[in-house]
């Protein structure tokens, strides 16, 4: 059996999956995130190793032994600065992390859209290129120590004994790569100050390539890819589809097969898992997601399934709109400085509007990012996978489709990124067992109507409205 590790923004999971793609167990351990200081994100990256050791653990034992090959998949865009013996030399910076704002500005203006759309992405905080830039202007000492930046997924492989090694779908990721070339960009390189030897070699994501330790022997391991791209590759997703995923996070894609470019810089182009052109994907990145949902909803001490149930009438014309920009946004706006708010409070408004407003302002910007991917020239398919961790209450599909205007099938896939990165350790980059689609949720027109409606005030709040810190 192949076991494949995915390690996300708060938590790793482990599964064995047979040959036939068959999930004989499975396991996951969660840790806590930092923010020391506003807009920060961090963890000690030692907790990742500790973690991924217990749920291995948990799945490799009795019945299920007898694992053949191990791959990866991670969270995307930060890094993990090491010293020559992999020591991490400060907490890894993470893809929520918006520190470096800043220093997103001045990339977008010394690089211009040009270089940046071959970089896949436009410029924007917590990506690697502009991460390191802030820690080049403001712990020079750390980049001067470092022997390597590496991402998530391949600092833990290395430290279990693997390869220092990124694959094309990570480093595209970077905004240091070149996603036309399949290469590291050496302008991108120099702008964000560090050597280019500090980046690892970029290898296919099924190539094995070295051991790992798990328990008291080694296995063969694969490079592994980056989540989505891992996501992908589990989900048996080809060319010409796509899918939504809503968990921390939600990201709208679609799968291409030429790295057609988004000029507009509203989306982002990256490299599916495999090697150097093998392919690409488009993506609306969307970070106000389950992050800001637990946020908001905290603030009003509800749980999901009360919220969820405020639902079953629908939203109404005279609710308060919540602007979910809690740590900036991604997907369509590009701006880390973006803040949230409630607009249309009134005297009337009670608990459950506020409580719907919530759900309404996350599912809205979901389908900001369906609307940015479907204008960059990338149709979705004519029924939309629906996957992730967030889209258990039926209540709340049915706003998403209303929201997105777009029929979404129920699948089944919370395991797609573990999945697909055990099928990477079996040298698959598209998983032949396809993710099944269980029951239909068609949008309400008049719904539809409505929430279009509402969702251009959100738009101008966003971005006229007072909602930029």
């Amino acid at each position: 059996m192949n076991l494949g590790i995915d390690l996300g923004t708060g938590s790793v999971k482990a599964a064995l999956v047979a040959p036939d793609g068959y999930v004989a167990a499975r396991a996951s351990k969660s840790y806590a995130t930092r923010s020391p200081h506003p807009d920060w994100v961090e963890i000690d990256a030692r907790e990742w190793v500790d973690a991924a050791a217990s749920v291995m653990d948990a799945v490799d034992e009795g019945e299920n032994s007898g694992i053949t090959s191990v791959g990866f998949s991670g969270q995307m865009h930060g890094v993990v600065l090491v010293d020559e013996r992999l020591r991490p030399l400060r907490p890894a910076i993470l893809w929520a992390d918006t520190r470096s704002g800043e220093q997103a500005q001045r990339m977008a203006a010394d690089l211009g859209p040009g270089l940046l759309s071959r970089l896949g992405s436009p410029a924007v905080a917590g990506f690697a290129a502009t991460t390191l830039r802030w820690l080049a202007d403001h712990e020079p000492e750390v980049i001067t120590e470092a022997a390597y930046v590496l991402q998530a997924k391949d600092f833990l492989r290395a430290t279990l004994g693997g390869p220092i090694a990124t694959d094309p779908s990570d480093a595209s990721g970077t905004l240091l790569y070149d996603v036309v070339a399949g290469e590291w960009s050496s302008e991108a390189i120099g702008w964000a100050g560090i050597r280019p030897e500090m980046l690892p070699p970029v290898l296919p994501s099924t190539q094995v390539a070295g051991e790992v330790r798990v328990e008291k022997r080694t296995v063969p391991c694969a490079i592994g890819a980056a989540d989505t791209a891992a996501a992908i590759t589990g989900l048996g997703i080809h060319a010409g589809e796509g899918f939504i995923a809503v968990g921390t996070g939600a990201q709208v894609v679609r799968v291409m097969s030429t790295p057609t470019l988004d000029a507009a810089l509203s989306t982002h182009t990256f490299c599916t898992a495999g090697a150097a052109g093998n392919g690409w994907y488009r993506i609306g990145a969307v970070q106000s997601a389950g992050l800001v949902l637990s946020a908001a909803l905290a603030w009003l001490g509800a749980s999901v399934e009360e919220a969820s149930a405020t639902l079953r009438l629908g939203v109404r014309a005279d609710d308060p709109q919540f602007i979910p920009y809690l740590a900036g946004e991604r997907t369509p706006f590009m701006n880390s400085h973006l803040r949230g708010s409630w607009i249309g409070l009134s005297l009337a408004t009670d608990r459950a509007a506020m409580l719907r407003s919530i759900l309404e302002g996350v599912a809205q910007a979901v389908a900001l990012g369906v609307e940015a991917v479907q204008a960059s020239g990338e149709r979705l398919p004519d029924i939309v996978p629906l996957i992730g961790g967030g889209t258990q209450h039926p209540d709340f599909r049915q706003l998403l489709a209303d929201c997105c205007g777009v029929p979404l099938g129920v699948a089944e896939s919370r395991d797609s990124a573990v999945v697909g990165a055990a099928s990477l350790a079996a040298g698959v980059s598209i998983n032949p067992h396809r993710i099944a689609v269980d029951g239909v949720v068609e949008p309400f027109p008049e719904a539809v109507s409505l929430l279009a409606e509402r969702r251009a005030k959100m738009v101008a709040e966003a971005t006229t409205g007072g909602t930029t810190a």
